[in-house]
Protein backbone atom coordinates (compact mmCIF):
# COMPACT_ATOMS: atom_id res chain seq x y z
CA UNK A 1 0.00 0.00 0.00
CA UNK A 2 1.45 3.42 -0.93
CA UNK A 3 2.61 5.46 2.05
CA UNK A 4 0.07 8.22 1.42
CA UNK A 5 -2.87 5.79 1.39
CA UNK A 6 -1.54 4.08 4.51
CA UNK A 7 -1.21 7.44 6.26
CA UNK A 8 -4.77 8.44 5.34
CA UNK A 9 -6.11 5.08 6.55
CA UNK A 10 -4.33 5.43 9.90
CA UNK A 11 -5.54 9.04 10.08
CA UNK A 12 -9.16 7.87 9.63
CA UNK A 13 -8.78 5.14 12.26
CA UNK A 14 -7.42 7.62 14.79
CA UNK A 15 -10.35 9.95 14.15
CA UNK A 16 -12.74 7.03 14.66
CA UNK A 17 -10.99 6.19 17.93
CA UNK A 18 -11.54 9.74 19.20
CA UNK A 19 -15.30 9.36 18.80
CA UNK A 20 -18.15 10.98 16.91
CA UNK A 21 -17.64 14.40 18.50
CA UNK A 22 -14.02 14.60 17.40
CA UNK A 23 -14.71 16.62 14.27
CA UNK A 24 -12.56 19.53 13.24
CA UNK A 25 -13.84 22.63 15.01
CA UNK A 26 -14.65 26.04 13.51
CA UNK A 27 -14.43 28.65 16.27
CA UNK A 28 -15.88 32.11 15.78
CA UNK A 29 -17.71 34.81 17.69
CA UNK A 30 -19.94 37.47 16.07
CA UNK A 31 -18.06 40.13 18.03
CA UNK A 32 -15.14 39.62 15.62
CA UNK A 33 -17.16 41.33 12.90
CA UNK A 34 -17.43 44.39 15.16
CA UNK A 35 -13.84 45.35 14.41
CA UNK A 36 -14.33 48.11 11.82
CA UNK A 37 -11.00 49.83 11.06
CA UNK A 38 -12.43 51.85 8.17
CA UNK A 39 -14.40 51.46 4.95
CA UNK A 40 -11.32 50.99 2.76
CA UNK A 41 -9.23 49.03 5.24
CA UNK A 42 -8.02 45.62 3.98
CA UNK A 43 -9.17 43.83 7.14
CA UNK A 44 -12.84 43.84 6.22
CA UNK A 45 -15.53 41.99 8.22
CA UNK A 46 -16.47 40.37 4.90
CA UNK A 47 -13.35 38.18 5.15
CA UNK A 48 -15.00 35.76 7.57
CA UNK A 49 -18.26 35.64 5.63
CA UNK A 50 -16.52 34.83 2.34
CA UNK A 51 -14.61 31.96 3.96
CA UNK A 52 -17.79 30.48 5.42
CA UNK A 53 -19.54 30.73 2.07
CA UNK A 54 -16.66 28.96 0.33
CA UNK A 55 -16.76 26.14 2.90
CA UNK A 56 -20.49 25.71 2.33
CA UNK A 57 -20.15 25.68 -1.46
CA UNK A 58 -17.38 23.08 -1.27
CA UNK A 59 -19.39 20.78 1.03
CA UNK A 60 -16.86 21.16 3.86
CA UNK A 61 -19.02 23.06 6.33
CA UNK A 62 -21.19 20.04 7.14
CA UNK A 63 -18.10 18.16 8.33
CA UNK A 64 -17.18 20.79 10.91
CA UNK A 65 -18.45 21.37 14.42
CA UNK A 66 -19.19 25.06 14.82
CA UNK A 67 -18.35 26.54 18.20
CA UNK A 68 -19.00 30.04 19.51
CA UNK A 69 -15.70 31.35 20.80
CA UNK A 70 -15.24 32.54 24.35
CA UNK A 71 -13.62 35.79 25.46
CA UNK A 72 -10.08 35.52 26.77
CA UNK A 73 -9.59 36.16 30.48
CA UNK A 74 -7.37 38.92 31.84
CA UNK A 75 -5.23 36.24 33.49
CA UNK A 76 -4.47 34.57 30.17
CA UNK A 77 -3.83 37.91 28.43
CA UNK A 78 -1.30 38.81 31.11
CA UNK A 79 0.80 35.79 30.07
CA UNK A 80 1.40 37.44 26.68
CA UNK A 81 1.06 41.23 26.97
CA UNK A 82 2.27 43.77 29.52
CA UNK A 83 -0.26 45.46 31.77
CA UNK A 84 0.96 48.83 30.51
CA UNK A 85 0.11 47.89 26.93
CA UNK A 86 -3.28 46.41 27.82
CA UNK A 87 -4.17 49.53 29.79
CA UNK A 88 -3.19 51.67 26.79
CA UNK A 89 -5.52 49.69 24.52
CA UNK A 90 -8.36 50.23 26.98
CA UNK A 91 -7.68 53.96 27.11
CA UNK A 92 -7.63 54.29 23.31
CA UNK A 93 -11.16 53.04 22.69
CA UNK A 94 -12.98 55.73 20.67
CA UNK A 95 -16.56 56.90 20.85
CA UNK A 96 -19.14 55.08 18.73
CA UNK A 97 -18.66 55.81 15.05
CA UNK A 98 -15.11 57.07 15.54
CA UNK A 99 -11.73 55.48 14.84
CA UNK A 100 -8.52 55.85 16.82
CA UNK A 101 -5.29 55.16 14.91
CA UNK A 102 -2.49 53.45 16.80
CA UNK A 103 -0.26 53.78 13.72
CA UNK A 104 -0.64 54.22 9.96
CA UNK A 105 -2.03 50.68 9.51
CA UNK A 106 -3.64 49.80 12.82
CA UNK A 107 -6.93 51.36 13.89
CA UNK A 108 -9.37 50.79 16.73
CA UNK A 109 -13.13 51.19 16.45
CA UNK A 110 -15.68 50.91 19.23
CA UNK A 111 -15.90 47.13 18.86
CA UNK A 112 -12.25 46.40 18.12
CA UNK A 113 -11.00 45.51 21.59
CA UNK A 114 -13.95 43.19 22.18
CA UNK A 115 -13.30 41.55 18.80
CA UNK A 116 -9.62 41.11 19.69
CA UNK A 117 -10.45 39.53 23.05
CA UNK A 118 -12.78 37.00 21.42
CA UNK A 119 -10.22 36.32 18.68
CA UNK A 120 -7.55 35.54 21.29
CA UNK A 121 -10.13 33.60 23.30
CA UNK A 122 -10.87 31.40 20.30
CA UNK A 123 -7.23 30.26 20.23
CA UNK A 124 -7.29 29.45 23.95
CA UNK A 125 -10.57 27.56 23.60
CA UNK A 126 -9.31 25.67 20.54
CA UNK A 127 -6.27 24.49 22.49
CA UNK A 128 -8.58 23.15 25.21
CA UNK A 129 -10.69 21.34 22.63
CA UNK A 130 -7.83 19.53 20.89
CA UNK A 131 -6.01 18.75 24.14
CA UNK A 132 -9.16 17.24 25.64
CA UNK A 133 -10.04 15.34 22.44
CA UNK A 134 -13.21 17.33 21.86
CA UNK A 135 -11.97 18.29 18.39
CA UNK A 136 -9.75 16.77 15.75
CA UNK A 137 -7.80 19.90 14.88
CA UNK A 138 -9.41 23.35 15.01
CA UNK A 139 -9.63 26.50 12.93
CA UNK A 140 -10.18 29.91 14.54
CA UNK A 141 -11.89 32.47 12.30
CA UNK A 142 -10.19 35.31 14.15
CA UNK A 143 -10.36 39.07 13.51
CA UNK A 144 -8.34 41.17 13.97
CA UNK A 145 -5.20 39.15 13.17
CA UNK A 146 -2.45 38.87 15.75
CA UNK A 147 1.07 37.94 14.65
CA UNK A 148 2.39 41.52 14.48
CA UNK A 149 1.28 42.29 18.05
CA UNK A 150 4.23 42.14 20.42
CA UNK A 151 4.26 41.92 24.19
CA UNK A 152 3.97 45.69 24.46
CA UNK A 153 2.88 47.01 21.08
CA UNK A 154 0.28 46.84 18.32
CA UNK A 155 1.07 46.90 14.62
CA UNK A 156 0.21 45.62 11.16
CA UNK A 157 -3.57 45.49 11.83
CA UNK A 158 -2.93 43.45 15.02
CA UNK A 159 -3.95 44.29 18.60
CA UNK A 160 -3.53 41.05 20.59
CA UNK A 161 -1.35 38.10 19.62
CA UNK A 162 -3.92 35.32 19.24
CA UNK A 163 -1.51 32.46 18.60
CA UNK A 164 0.73 33.50 21.50
CA UNK A 165 -2.31 33.48 23.78
CA UNK A 166 -3.05 29.90 22.74
CA UNK A 167 0.55 28.83 23.23
CA UNK A 168 0.94 30.36 26.68
CA UNK A 169 -2.37 28.85 27.78
CA UNK A 170 -1.18 25.42 26.61
CA UNK A 171 2.00 25.79 28.66
CA UNK A 172 0.20 27.05 31.78
CA UNK A 173 -2.71 24.61 31.67
CA UNK A 174 -1.17 21.43 30.23
CA UNK A 175 2.53 21.88 31.10
CA UNK A 176 3.59 21.26 27.51
CA UNK A 177 7.30 21.44 26.79
CA UNK A 178 7.40 21.31 22.97
CA UNK A 179 5.05 23.50 20.95
CA UNK A 180 5.61 24.28 17.27
CA UNK A 181 4.34 27.61 15.96
CA UNK A 182 4.21 27.76 12.16
CA UNK A 183 3.57 31.14 10.54
CA UNK A 184 2.97 31.05 6.76
CA UNK A 185 1.58 34.55 6.37
CA UNK A 186 3.34 36.56 3.65
CA UNK A 187 4.45 39.11 6.27
CA UNK A 188 7.13 38.43 8.86
CA UNK A 189 5.55 37.62 12.24
CA UNK A 190 7.59 40.09 14.23
CA UNK A 191 5.29 40.15 17.26
CA UNK A 192 5.35 36.37 17.69
CA UNK A 193 9.13 36.30 17.19
CA UNK A 194 9.63 38.93 19.91
CA UNK A 195 7.38 37.12 22.39
CA UNK A 196 8.99 33.69 21.92
CA UNK A 197 12.62 34.60 21.30
CA UNK A 198 14.95 32.12 23.04
CA UNK A 199 12.07 30.19 24.63
CA UNK A 200 13.21 26.53 24.45
CA UNK A 201 9.61 25.30 24.71
CA UNK A 202 8.73 26.93 21.38
CA UNK A 203 10.06 26.24 17.90
CA UNK A 204 8.94 29.08 15.65
CA UNK A 205 8.79 28.50 11.89
CA UNK A 206 8.34 31.77 10.03
CA UNK A 207 7.82 32.12 6.28
CA UNK A 208 7.71 35.61 4.81
CA UNK A 209 8.36 37.69 1.72
CA UNK A 210 11.49 39.82 1.81
CA UNK A 211 11.28 43.57 1.26
CA UNK A 212 7.75 43.68 2.66
CA UNK A 213 6.25 45.03 5.89
CA UNK A 214 7.58 44.92 8.58
CA UNK A 215 10.84 44.89 6.57
CA UNK A 216 12.74 42.40 8.75
CA UNK A 217 15.98 42.89 6.82
CA UNK A 218 16.10 46.42 8.24
CA UNK A 219 15.13 45.48 11.79
CA UNK A 220 16.70 43.52 14.58
CA UNK A 221 15.12 40.19 13.62
CA UNK A 222 15.28 37.68 16.50
CA UNK A 223 17.39 34.76 15.38
CA UNK A 224 17.72 32.52 18.41
CA UNK A 225 18.07 28.77 18.31
CA UNK A 226 14.28 28.37 18.39
CA UNK A 227 13.67 30.41 15.20
CA UNK A 228 13.50 28.85 11.73
CA UNK A 229 13.17 31.76 9.31
CA UNK A 230 12.26 31.13 5.68
CA UNK A 231 12.57 34.41 3.73
CA UNK A 232 11.31 34.19 0.14
CA UNK A 233 12.00 36.79 -2.57
CA UNK A 234 9.14 38.39 -4.51
CA UNK A 235 7.85 36.16 -7.29
CA UNK A 236 8.62 32.88 -5.51
CA UNK A 237 6.38 30.17 -6.97
CA UNK A 238 5.02 26.83 -5.90
CA UNK A 239 7.96 24.55 -6.68
CA UNK A 240 10.53 26.75 -4.96
CA UNK A 241 8.22 27.23 -1.96
CA UNK A 242 7.60 23.49 -1.57
CA UNK A 243 11.25 22.58 -1.91
CA UNK A 244 12.22 25.17 0.71
CA UNK A 245 9.64 23.80 3.14
CA UNK A 246 10.85 20.23 2.53
CA UNK A 247 14.48 21.11 3.15
CA UNK A 248 14.29 23.74 5.88
CA UNK A 249 11.09 23.11 7.82
CA UNK A 250 10.03 19.49 7.75
CA UNK A 251 13.26 17.93 9.12
CA UNK A 252 13.34 20.42 12.02
CA UNK A 253 9.64 19.85 12.75
CA UNK A 254 10.07 16.08 12.74
CA UNK A 255 13.12 16.24 15.03
CA UNK A 256 11.35 18.59 17.45
CA UNK A 257 8.47 16.10 18.01
CA UNK A 258 5.90 18.73 19.06
CA UNK A 259 3.17 17.98 21.55
CA UNK A 260 0.98 20.66 19.96
CA UNK A 261 1.12 22.73 16.76
CA UNK A 262 -0.34 26.21 16.29
CA UNK A 263 -0.55 27.78 12.86
CA UNK A 264 -0.53 31.47 12.09
CA UNK A 265 -2.57 30.85 8.96
CA UNK A 266 -2.12 33.76 6.59
CA UNK A 267 -3.22 33.30 2.98
CA UNK A 268 -1.82 36.52 1.53
CA UNK A 269 1.03 34.65 -0.15
CA UNK A 270 -1.50 33.70 -2.83
CA UNK A 271 -0.59 35.04 -6.26
CA UNK A 272 -3.84 37.03 -6.48
CA UNK A 273 -3.64 38.67 -3.06
CA UNK A 274 -2.93 42.36 -3.38
CA UNK A 275 -0.86 42.67 -0.21
CA UNK A 276 2.09 40.52 -1.31
CA UNK A 277 4.12 39.50 -4.32
CA UNK A 278 4.63 35.78 -3.84
CA UNK A 279 3.23 33.51 -6.51
CA UNK A 280 1.53 30.70 -4.59
CA UNK A 281 -1.64 28.83 -5.56
CA UNK A 282 -4.45 27.77 -3.22
CA UNK A 283 -3.28 24.18 -3.74
CA UNK A 284 -0.01 25.08 -2.01
CA UNK A 285 -1.87 25.67 1.24
CA UNK A 286 -3.50 22.23 0.99
CA UNK A 287 -0.07 20.70 0.35
CA UNK A 288 1.53 22.56 3.28
CA UNK A 289 -1.28 21.58 5.65
CA UNK A 290 -0.94 17.92 4.65
CA UNK A 291 2.83 18.00 5.15
CA UNK A 292 2.50 19.57 8.60
CA UNK A 293 -0.05 16.95 9.70
CA UNK A 294 2.08 14.16 8.28
CA UNK A 295 5.32 15.40 9.85
CA UNK A 296 3.80 16.20 13.26
CA UNK A 297 2.24 12.74 13.49
CA UNK A 298 3.33 12.43 17.12
CA UNK A 299 0.50 14.76 18.18
CA UNK A 300 -2.44 13.49 16.08
CA UNK A 301 -5.46 15.79 16.02
CA UNK A 302 -3.65 18.54 17.93
CA UNK A 303 -3.26 21.29 15.36
CA UNK A 304 -4.85 24.68 16.03
CA UNK A 305 -4.97 27.01 13.04
CA UNK A 306 -5.63 30.72 13.62
CA UNK A 307 -6.50 33.07 10.78
CA UNK A 308 -3.98 35.83 10.12
CA UNK A 309 -3.78 37.63 6.75
CA UNK A 310 -5.38 37.24 3.35
CA UNK A 311 -7.16 40.37 2.17
CA UNK A 312 -8.34 39.79 -1.39
CA UNK A 313 -11.59 37.96 -0.81
CA UNK A 314 -11.72 35.34 -3.57
CA UNK A 315 -8.21 33.87 -3.15
CA UNK A 316 -8.62 34.12 0.64
CA UNK A 317 -11.81 32.04 0.49
CA UNK A 318 -10.32 29.48 -1.92
CA UNK A 319 -7.07 29.08 0.02
CA UNK A 320 -8.72 28.80 3.43
CA UNK A 321 -11.18 26.22 2.11
CA UNK A 322 -8.30 24.09 0.79
CA UNK A 323 -6.54 24.41 4.15
CA UNK A 324 -9.59 23.46 6.24
CA UNK A 325 -10.51 20.60 3.90
CA UNK A 326 -7.21 18.91 4.76
CA UNK A 327 -7.49 19.77 8.47
CA UNK A 328 -10.91 18.08 8.48
CA UNK A 329 -9.45 14.87 7.05
CA UNK A 330 -11.27 15.22 3.73
CA UNK A 331 -8.16 14.96 1.58
CA UNK A 332 -7.16 17.29 -1.21
CA UNK A 333 -9.67 18.76 -3.65
CA UNK A 334 -9.72 17.97 -7.35
CA UNK A 335 -8.27 21.44 -7.93
CA UNK A 336 -5.31 20.77 -5.64
CA UNK A 337 -4.70 17.34 -7.16
CA UNK A 338 -4.83 18.69 -10.70
CA UNK A 339 -2.47 21.55 -9.86
CA UNK A 340 0.01 19.14 -8.31
CA UNK A 341 0.08 17.13 -11.53
CA UNK A 342 1.02 20.25 -13.47
CA UNK A 343 3.91 20.87 -11.07
CA UNK A 344 5.16 17.29 -11.03
CA UNK A 345 4.12 15.38 -14.16
CA UNK A 346 3.63 11.67 -13.60
CA UNK A 347 6.50 9.46 -14.58
CA UNK A 348 5.82 7.85 -17.95
CA UNK A 349 6.35 4.15 -18.30
CA UNK A 350 9.10 3.16 -20.67
CA UNK A 351 7.88 1.32 -23.73
CA UNK A 352 9.33 -2.18 -23.70
CA UNK A 353 12.37 -2.04 -26.01
CA UNK A 354 12.77 -4.49 -28.78
CA UNK A 355 15.33 -7.23 -28.34
CA UNK A 356 18.82 -5.84 -28.60
CA UNK A 357 17.72 -2.21 -28.23
CA UNK A 358 18.22 0.21 -25.33
CA UNK A 359 15.76 3.04 -24.80
CA UNK A 360 17.35 6.29 -23.62
CA UNK A 361 15.36 8.34 -21.04
CA UNK A 362 14.07 11.68 -22.28
CA UNK A 363 13.42 15.02 -20.59
CA UNK A 364 9.71 14.12 -20.18
CA UNK A 365 10.65 11.11 -18.06
CA UNK A 366 11.86 13.32 -15.20
CA UNK A 367 9.63 13.64 -12.18
CA UNK A 368 9.76 14.61 -8.52
CA UNK A 369 9.60 11.67 -6.14
CA UNK A 370 8.72 13.98 -3.23
CA UNK A 371 5.66 15.50 -4.87
CA UNK A 372 3.02 13.64 -2.83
Amino acid sequence: MPLTRLFLKLYALLRLFLGKNAQTAWLFHPACTGHEPGANHPDSPDRILCIEQALRRAGIWQHLQTVEAEEISDTRLALVHSSKYLNRLESCQPQKGKIFRLDDDTAISTGSLSAARFAAGSAVQAVDMVMNRKAWHAFCAARPPGHHAGSGKAGGFCLLNNVAAGVMHAIAEYRLKRIAVIDFDVHYGDGTAEIFKDDPRILFFNLFETDLFPFPENNDMPDGGNMVHLPLPPGTGSRTFREAVRRQWLPRLAAFKPELVLLSAGFDAHRLDESGRLNLHEADFAWLTHKIIQTASGCPGKIVSVLEGGYTLEPLAQSTAEHIRVLAGLGKSDTATAYQKTLYPTKKRFAKPKTGQMRQPTQSDRYDINAV
